[in-house]
């Protein structure tokens, strides 16, 4: 973990990678609520190309409910976000963001507490995946 988040590279191509973190992240009670294909977005709004990167925005609702009552601000940090990014042809780089790490921005200990268990089934659906 980089404080921030989780990674882990595998082989597999775009389509796989999103299926398997999708799948693995369900298993963990994690639901997909958005998903940005920032690539293609990036091509469309600048001309620009950048490698095939997509962002699944991932919630937890029982989580996301303590976390919520617990302190509202951090509403404006949810859903977490799954990145999955082609390094090289064949090989695909997933990035978890870590709540814990999430919210300590807020600077709220219990926020942060709380957040470790979410860490706990991210890290176990990046390591299934």
């Amino acid at each position: 973990m980089s404080g921030i988040n989780f990674k882990r590279e595998i082989a597999d191509n775009m389509d796989g990678a999103i299926d398997r973190a999708t799948k693995a992240l369900a298993a963990e009670g994690f639901g997909i609520l958005t998903r940005i294909d920032m690539h293609h977005k990036i091509k469309e709004k600048t001309g620009k190309d950048i490698v095939p990167t997509v962002i699944l925005g991932a919630c937890n609702p029982n989580l996301a409910y303590e976390a919520y009552t617990a302190n509202p601000d951090v509403a404006s940090l949810l859903p977490c976000n799954a990145v999955v990014r082609e390094t090289a042809p064949g090989t695909i780089s997933l990035e978890f963001a870590a709540p814990s790490g999430m919210m300590r921005i807020l600077g709220d200990q219990q926020l942060t507490d709380l957040a470790k268990e979410a860490d706990t089934r991210i890290e176990r659906a990046l390591a299934a995946a």
